[in-house]
């Protein structure tokens, strides 16, 4: 499979859907609708709680806005919304309230996950082993809720329209998942390793294909690594002329150059800026060569180049979306045990044979001397986010769960988050970059992110003192979205061991 292999190589450095009731399906997308419904009868057994009136009482809170934890506090949730957050002792509680004495755990605000998918990339390829993308139409929208993800962007769709059913589903109660953000299909070029990616054919074509999924409630598009400079520059006024945005996981084109044509946001990071590439030639995406990696090592975050980079971004307002967890995966010795054991829960039998057999395969993809320069590379960005952060950027999360295998819906975003502080970024800073922050990009900053009356009663409940114990993001107990209240576990378990394939 050298083709995949060589995509997966890239991709460190840088199904079909069932149809869902399609007379409803196509009249909510038709209608941009966002009538949310009560929860199938289905779905029921796995709700822990959903009386209309709840107090979580007793907790420790970290309300999403970067604020330190607050200790021993009520949160009121009066049908879905939140109508009360303060000390225990000073929040009265309703007599009709259904009483959840959580003392000793740790409530969050609902995640907000800014690079998710609704696929996976299937074991053993696709046709003449090119990647194939699966659709998790069952398996992603759990694990994502599961994890805490009440709301999700899908960074990049192979099946927009299946996305859309999922959306449109979850919408209307017949499936449970995370409110989604919908972006369209790939806007890619000639090269492109994913055979559903959409391989652009000049303007026109972009222009077309932007109108197009514009009127069926996407909410953005995404750019690919081999898109051509003129395509971006007809994708991003294109979209803004419908008042829509524009990621990218660029390569062929440049950061800065990506900038100053009125990108709205970039994924992954300094990590896939091809800009410093002593190779790198116009509307060409450089083949991954030592000299290159040497070079972007060698840059100084406090130095003139990335100082400069990072300055414009800021002044040009684009988000930069962290996604260490597909980073880290990349190397052998890494992740920790904890996550590949809970990844070979929740993966298919196939799909985790696959991934041991592209692991071994990759060995250590790299090494020059003694650098661990898969290890180099992550610090390196985690070194340019916090930079980032520091002088006014607005960073973004979520956990990609592409690449060969090892990143899952949810479990991925787990380790975002605990990657994000390892980083250095305070706690109660990586939960802010991981809600507030991802709200305030989809401007929907007025209905979710943070813990404060008003918002929805989007609210993770972990069992353990995250503020002293920052891998407690693996232990979700109760998952609140628009105040029903999910059972994390038995959600997990409904899909276990399907993930990769459905």
């Amino acid at each position: 499979m050298p083709q995949r292999e060589s995509f997966v190589s890239n991709a460190m450095q840088t199904g079909t859907f069932l149809l869902i009731a399609m007379e409803m399906v196509a009249a909510a997308i038709g209608q941009g609708a966002r009538n949310h419904s009560s929860p199938a009868d289905a779905l029921r057994p796995l709700i822990r709680t959903n009386a209309p009136v709840i107090a979580l009482s007793h907790v420790t809170l970290f309300d999403g806005s970067g604020s330190p934890a607050r200790h021993d506090q009520t949160i009121i949730v009066d049908h879905g919304r939140i109508t009360a957050v303060g000390p225990s002792n000073a929040v009265t509680i309703p007599s009709e309230a259904q009483l959840l004495n959580e003392r000793g755990k740790t409530v969050l605000p609902g995640l907000v996950g800014m690079h998710e998918h609704m696929f996976y990339i299937s074991a053993g390829g696709g046709p003449g082993h090119l990647i194939l993308g699966t659709e998790q139409a069952e398996s992603a929208p759990r694990l994502y809720l599961a994890a805490g993800i009440t709301t999700a962007r899908t960074t990049g769709s192979i099946e927009p329209a299946a996305d859309l059913a999922i959306k449109a589903a979850i919408d209307n109660g017949m499936q449970i998942g995370p409110d989604l953000d919908v972006t369209g299909p790939y806007f890619d070029g000639p090269g492109t390793f994913l055979i559903q990616n959409q391989r652009m054919n000049g303007i026109s074509d972009v222009r077309e294909t932007v109108d197009y999924w514009s009127k069926r409630d996407i909410t953005s598009f995404k750019a690919y690594m081999f898109i051509q400079p003129a395509d971006l520059q007809a994708t991003i006024e294109q979209a803004h002329a419908h008042g829509l945005k524009v990621t990218g996981h660029l390569c062929s084109v440049g950061f800065t150059e990506a900038i100053n044509m009125g990108i709205d946001n970039l994924e992954h990071g300094l990590i896939v800026d091809s800009e410093f590439d002593p190779q790198k030639k116009p509307g060409v995406c450089p083949a991954k060569n030592s000299e290159g990696v040497q070079t972007l090592l060698q840059l100084d975050v406090h130095g003139q180049q990335i100082q400069r980079l990072i300055k414009s971004m800021i002044s040009h307002h684009v988000a930069l979306t962290s996604t260490l967890a597909t980073y880290e995966n990349s190397d052998t010795d890494e992740p920790p045990a904890a996550t590949l054991r809970q990844t070979r829960a929740t993966l298919s039998a196939l799909s985790w044979a696959d991934f041991l057999r592209l692991k071994a395969l990759l060995g250590k993809p790299h090494h020059m001397g003694e650098t661990d320069v898969v290890l180099a590379l992550l610090h390196k960005e985690m070194a340019f986010e916090r930079e980032f952060v520091r002088q006014g950027g607005l960073l973004i999360a979520g956990c990609d769960p592409t690449g060969f295998g090892g990143v899952v819906a949810g479990l991925g975003d787990q380790r975002e988050m605990e990657l994000l502080v390892q980083a250095g970024f305070p706690t109660a800073e990586a939960v802010a970059i991981f809600s507030s922050h991802g709200a305030r990009y989809l401007g929907r900053e007025n209905e979710i992110g943070t813990v404060e009356p008003g918002k929805q009663a989007d609210l993770l409940l972990l069992d353990g003192d995250f503020e002293h114990d920052v891998s407690a993001i693996r232990k979700p107990e109760i998952v609140f979205k628009k105040g029903v209240g999910w059972d994390s576990a038995k959600l997990q378990a409904s899909v276990a061991g399907i993930a990769g394939q459905r």
